[in-house]
């Protein structure tokens, strides 16, 4: 039985998805398993989360879905008593909006309302489309209209750039992410049939080792991009008289 004020891992992933619908059971225990949380546990190995815990769950997701900072970098500074980021104003974070909540993602937007949300300038987002960032759909009249899941990469994008990083700039992502889809559905065909034919326990399977190997790339890619700044920084370095 379940020690008063603890949560288990189904109610806590309940209790966080109004805020963050991607949560599942299988990430949750992918953090667990990157060392970023430690649940107590029951004698029969039932995970039980404190409210500490909770608070810590909570920020992880914070930080990754609006700051982007990879995994290694949030289990440094939380393990050494800090939250990054998390307060104050951070330049090269993308801004937070009134209107991000699960409604206004699941709608299409007309595009003439897309200043109004975002802040954003309609030809901006005519830019992010034919740089392949976003899609831009019509309705039966003919309207444009965005979809609201690509709000978030508007709102990067423009904070992206105050740095003068354009959209034309952003178009090797969308190549790279192509090329890393096409990587992670012939790494993850091991695991069972299409996706279509999957039983629960296949599915959250295929689950857990996407989010796996999603976070792995992640940081490769960070500490790749990280150690060749660090070479540039040097070679910028003054030399010694």
């Amino acid at each position: 039985m379940a020690d008063a004020g603890y949560l288990t891992i189904g109610k806590v992933v309940k209790r966080l998805q109004a805020q963050y619908p991607d949560l599942s059971v299988s990430k949750v225990r992918y953090l667990e398993d990157e060392g970023l949380l430690t649940p107590s546990r029951t004698p029969g190995g039932y995970r039980l989360y404190s409210s500490r815990d909770v608070k810590r769950l909570e920020t992880i997701l914070y930080l990754q879905k609006n700051r982007f900072l990879p995994l290694s970098v949030i289990k440094e500074e939380l393990d050494g008593g800090g939250a990054p980021g998390i307060a104050g104003t951070d330049p090269a974070a993308c801004p937070e909006s009134v209107c991000d909540d699960e409604e206004t993602r699941e709608k299409l937007h007309p595009l003439e309302k897309v200043p109004e949300l975002l802040g954003v300038s309609i030809s901006f987002v005519r830019d992010l489309a034919n740089n392949g960032i976003v899609s831009l759909r019509r309705s039966p009249q003919g309207r444009e209209l965005v979809d609201g899941h690509d709000f978030r990469l508007i709102r990067c994008a423009e904070a992206l750039r105050r740095f003068g990083i354009e959209p034309r700039n952003l178009r090797q992502y969308v190549n790279a992410a192509n090329r890393e889809t096409a990587m992670f559905e012939q790494a993850l065909s091991v695991l069972g049939p299409r996706q279509g034919e999957f039983t629960d326990e296949q599915r959250a399977q295929y689950s857990q080792a996407f989010e796996r190997i999603l976070h792995l790339t992640d940081s490769l890619r960070d500490d790749l991009i990280r150690r060749t700044f660090a070479d540039v920084l040097r070679r910028q370095a003054p030399k010694d008289q």
